[in-house]
């Protein structure tokens, strides 16, 4: 009895020992299982192209970011083939293609690219033309229309020098009388147009009394010595400097000005030298000599004679001041 207990107790430990083994082994196979998946997780392709839809005066743009790949095939659908990472080609026909990626001999990605024809746009008529009244008045408002080619209307009205409206219609308030060239630029226009626009200002009398260049150079001198005091003593800026740019200078803002003050000299434009009278101290103006263009009613070059309020001029300007000389 004894000896057959002990059998059995043998065989029992023998099949707990066959069993271990087993479990044992399962075990081994799944942590071995999980570790080489976890190792070699399996890669997917990361690759692009910048636009599906492109013109046949543009390049395709390519790139592959898959990690740690070293190989790449790239075909355009038309037999021609590139080996790089990232890059561009070029179609020469309009059409349907499918882009096929190969990476590492083994992960592949396909992309559908159309290519279609070059739009070209024709260049058209650079004519532009403006509409609208030729005479205003001041503070009142004036309605220009533009025609022509172009989406992108400028549109300068002579009186501040800088573009003033935008749009093919175009309202403006001038605030000083005197003869304006109206300029409208468009972006698709060769040339702009121009208008003259005179505007007057029945209500002032002084613009009665006010003399053109050729009157008289006394009378000339004294005008514009006499606006330009107007600015040195604080009156209204725009309205007394627009109207020397606009009665003795074309609009031109950039003419050149010899200015003497108290022994010293220098040159600027006019645009800055009526600037500096409103900054400038109390300022003198003595003498005005004016320029002008062969030909022409428009001045080149504006000679000044000038001197601190505050300290005695360093040329007294006589009573026969110099007339406007004409080059």
């Amino acid at each position: 009895m004894s000896e057959t207990n002990t059998k059995q107790v043998n065989s029992n430990s023998q099949g707990y020992v066959i069993l271990y083994i087993l479990l044992a082994v399962l075990l081994l196979t799944g942590l071995i299982f999980l570790f080489k998946s976890s190792l070699f997780e399996k890669r997917t392709i990361d690759a692009r192209i910048l636009k599906d839809e492109i013109y046949l005066n543009e390049d395709l743009v390519f790139t592959d970011n898959t990690p740690k790949a070293s190989k790449w095939l790239w075909e355009f659908g038309n037999g021609e083939k590139a080996t790089t990472k990232t890059g561009t080609y070029h179609y020469t026909k309009p059409d349907t293609y499918i882009v096929r990626l190969t990476v590492d001999g083994e992960l592949r990605q396909e992309f559908p690219v159309t290519v279609r024809d070059t739009v070209h746009t024709p260049v058209l008529d650079s004519i532009l033309t403006i509409s609208g009244p030729t005479a205003g008045l001041v503070n009142e408002e004036i309605r220009l229309e533009g025609d022509g080619p172009g989406k992108d209307f400028e549109w300068s009205f002579g009186e501040t020098g800088r573009v003033d409206v935008k749009g093919k219609t175009a309202l403006y308030t001038y605030r000083s009388p005197g003869k304006y060239v109206v300029r409208l630029r468009s972006d698709k226009a060769r040339k702009p147009a121009f208008l003259t626009v005179l505007i007057t200002d029945p209500n002032a009398e002084i613009v009665e009394d006010l003399v053109a260049p050729g009157d008289g150079e006394r009378k000339t001198i004294d005008d514009i010595r006499a606006r330009l005091q107007a600015i040195a003593n604080g009156a209204d800026f725009n309205s007394n400097y627009y109207y020397l740019i606009n009665k003795y200078m074309c609009n031109n803002e950039k003419v050149t000005v010899n200015v003497e003050m108290n022994g010293k000299k220098k040159q600027t434009d006019i645009y800055s030298y009526c600037m500096g009278l409103t900054f400038g101290g109390e300022i003198a103006v003595d003498e005005a000599q004016l320029t002008i263009k062969p030909n022409s009613t428009c001045a080149s070059l504006l000679n000044i004679k000038q001197h601190s309020a505050t300290a005695q001029p360093a040329t007294t300007a006589t009573t026969d001041a110099q007339p406007a000389k004409t080059k």
